[in-house]
């Protein structure tokens, strides 16, 4: 889902398609108004700020792409990882904090 988010986010900011521009497709108008537009900039500066991040931590990173990119809760996040909630919410707030830095 990240790969699919994140290229699709880099086509549409390419040149070649106008960048800057905001397209939205009819059907995207109803996903929009429910969920609304994430900045592609950012989200593809997450992308390589969270590439950086995987080689430090690889579970934190599995984490933030699990509750970001998957859309899952801490209490989801912490059964699929196998953790604590707590720990879960630990990692959750360090991680925001380093992706944070990297991307400012």
């Amino acid at each position: 889902m990240r790969r699919i988010l994140i290229e699709r986010a880099r086509s549409r900011a390419a040149i070649c398609h106008g960048a800057g521009q905001i397209r939205v497709a009819p059907e995207e108008v109803e996903n929009r108004a429910l969920n609304p537009a994430t900045d592609d900039r950012r989200l593809i500066a997450l992308d390589e700020a969270l590439a950086q991040f995987a080689p430090i931590d690889a579970r934190k990173a599995e984490r933030v792409k699990l509750r970001y990119f998957a859309g899952l809760s801490i209490e989801e996040v912490a059964k699929a990882l196998d953790i604590s909630e707590p720990t879960a919410k630990r990692w959750w707030t360090f991680s925001r904090a380093w992706l944070f830095q990297a991307m400012t």
